[in-house]
């Protein structure tokens, strides 16, 4: 079974979407994992974007990135320059992946603005880990 590594700078946003998609497109096909290079723990937008999706990350937690240090990873997958840039050296031939999602949780609006960027942001997630777990997995 193939394992997946989400990264993002505090785990608490991207990560989270992109882990809970993840497992929702691969099934039994993979091990996916999230982790920061910092924890700020699972944003309750994040949480409640998902929910409206029909995806319950509600039980996610944030995690550091060195916790997972000791497993082989097949894929790491960065979803912000932060994290890419501050990723510690992985002992792995992991094949690495980024793509920089724009971050959800700097948005400053209305709560109905900030409720769209939210959504906005989680569609280009979807997408993309419908399209990496089709081409990857």
């Amino acid at each position: 079974m193939k394992k997946v590594l989400v990264l993002c700078t505090g785990n608490s946003c991207r990560s989270q979407i992109a882990e809970g998609y993840l497992k929702h497109f691969a099934g039994d096909k993979a091990e996916i994992y999230s982790a920061g290079v910092e924890t700020h723990g699972v944003n309750p937008k994040a949480i409640a974007t998902m929910k409206a999706d029909g995806i319950d990350i509600s039980g996610h937690t944030s995690n550091n990135v060195t916790e997972y240090s000791n497993i082989d990873f097949d894929y790491v997958i960065t979803v912000c320059d932060n994290a890419k840039e501050r990723c510690p050296f992985f002992p792995t031939h992991a094949v690495k992946f980024h793509y920089n999602f724009p971050d959800p949780a700097k948005f400053q609006g209305t709560e109905e603005a900030t409720e769209k960027e939210f959504a906005r942001v989680r569609d280009m997630i979807k997408e993309y880990a419908k399209n990496f777990v089709q081409t990857n997995l």
